[in-house]
């Protein structure tokens, strides 16, 4: 028997065996990293740019950006160095570094969620204290409350699933390092421990989301009173969009990591880590670019400056 001490490193989950699949399976996350490095990248480029977009939905909406880089720059890049050079192994420190990280941009996206869900509700259903409630400073200081959670919730879980015994091997039937995965691992009793902050974390994670459901209640009935039509588009137009992000996030990560053992099988488990790990880095700029015309406008504008600016260089390289 070993046991954490005596682990050097940990194999992580293999997407294929065939040399020709592991390619595709690297060019298909690289398109996929690119696609999140560039619309994230654009949402951040446009909102720093345009002053008219220097408010507090844009501002959470920035800081979201920053930490979909986050998540997605944390777990993509290993797989595809493994899929690329035909390997599974990953340093112990390395794994640690991985899961803190990745579980301090999920749980920070997570509570910045909960602030941009107050921040549309505050815009529509209390319009004329929102600039009372939600001033620059009071904005910065949510926003850095939001990272300072999630940093202080990746410190403690990290540190509470390091210190866990480790008997059952090193393999990870995941192609990154998840909590869920590496408790399987343990040979003690001491796993419930960090299934406990788990469910504390949920519990918390529930009051939010309640919080987010009460805050849609009120948001919608205040929509429907609006009288023009035009209206109630806009303001849908600012809350779908968050509403369908957060439905995923908060469905596929709760899913992963409370879901019991008897419905868990390798398959299941990387459908839905792609779910709540990739795909809301990815989709989150096209779902809020593609329905307000606002950043849409302002995102034309920077693409065309870019465009110019290139055709510039150009011609004054000829």
């Amino acid at each position: 028997m070993s046991n954490s001490s005596s682990i050097n490193q940990f194999l992580l989950l293999a997407f294929a065996d065939r040399r020709e699949l592991q390619l595709l399976h690297f060019w298909l996350f690289l398109g996929i990293y690119l696609a999140a490095l560039l619309g994230n990248g654009l949402i951040i480029t446009t909102i720093a740019w345009d002053h008219h977009l220097h408010t507090p939905m844009y501002f959470f909406l920035l800081n979201l950006s920053l930490l979909d880089l986050g998540c997605i720059s944390t777990t993509l890049p290993k797989a595809m160095a493994n899929s690329l050079w035909d390997t599974r192994a990953i340093s112990y420190s390395a794994c640690a570094a991985q899961l803190f990280f990745f579980f301090f941009f999920l749980s920070a996206e997570f509570y910045l969620l909960t602030i941009m869900c107050y921040d549309r509700y505050v815009a529509i259903c209390r319009p004329l204290h929102y600039g009372t409630l939600l001033g620059s400073r009071a904005c910065v200081h949510m926003a850095a409350a939001a990272w300072a959670s999630g940093f202080l919730s990746a410190l403690l879980h990290t540190a509470s699933t390091f210190s866990l015994p480790l008997c059952q091997g090193n393999a990870l039937g995941q192609f990154f390092c998840e909590i869920p995965q590496i408790l399987k691992l343990s040979c003690s009793h001491s796993y419930l421990r960090e299934l406990g902050i788990l469910v504390v974390t949920a519990f918390l994670g529930f009051g939010c989301f309640v919080f987010m459901v009460v805050s849609y209640v009120q948001i919608f009935r205040a929509v429907l009173r609006i009288p023009s039509q035009q209206g109630r588009h806009k303001a849908f137009s600012t809350c779908l969009p968050h509403l369908a992000v957060v439905s995923l996030v908060i469905s596929t990560g709760m899913f992963a990591y409370l879901k019991p053992p008897s419905i868990s099988s390798p398959s299941l488990d990387l459908v839905v880590a792609v779910l709540y790990s990739v795909v809301p880095p990815t989709v989150n700029p096209l779902i809020y670019s593609m329905r307000n015309q606002e950043l849409k406008d302002a995102l034309r504008k920077v693409i065309s400056l870019l465009f110019k600016s290139e055709r510039f260089k150009a011609s004054f390289q000829k």
